[in-house]
């Protein structure tokens, strides 16, 4: 097994704390609702939302890909981390193990924050997957992303 390894960092106006509760504590109720062609559904398939809770997530209509199941491995609400892994479906295509995703909200100077994400593409014996692929699941983290925080700044009153 090979293993594939992307940082990115985006910036964000909205607070750190706000934005953890969020996109990381509150995403499978908020995504869903403002981004329905994205995310359909969250469902909890075993666990209470805490480390070893398992999920299935049904994309929306507007993706490529059907469903995944999606294992919480580590939350740390003071230190605003999260980390978890999608372990089964149709986005690991075939060439993939799992997709292990650490994410890291730091406070930024000007009262906003930076979301600093790692992602690890662990593949199965040598597969390869194209950068293309990974461009395109980054675009799309991106865009719920940057959706997510467009809801926070137009509802103020979300989240404190």
């Amino acid at each position: 097994m090979g293993a594939i390894t992307y940082d990115m960092e985006i910036t964000s106006s909205i607070p750190a704390g706000k934005l953890f509760k969020s996109i990381i504590l509150d995403s499978d109720n908020l995504i869903p609702k403002i981004l329905p062609q994205a995310i359909k559904s969250v469902e909890i398939l075993e666990g209470d939302g805490g480390v070893g809770t398992i999920k299935v997530i049904t994309f929306g209509e507007g993706s490529q890909f059907k469903s995944v199941k999606h294992r919480v491995e580590n939350i740390d609400k003071e230190n605003l981390t999260y980390s978890y892994s999608i372990i089964e479906g149709d986005a690991l295509m075939d060439v993939l193990e799992s997709i292990n995703y650490h994410v890291k909200i730091v406070p930024a100077a000007d009262g906003g924050s930076v979301c600093k994400n790692r992602s690890i593409y662990n593949t199965k014996g040598d597969a390869q997957i194209s950068e293309e692929k990974i461009k395109e699941g980054k675009e799309k983290a991106m865009g719920i992303f940057k959706t997510v925080e467009a809801y926070l700044q137009a509802n103020p009153d979300a989240y404190n």
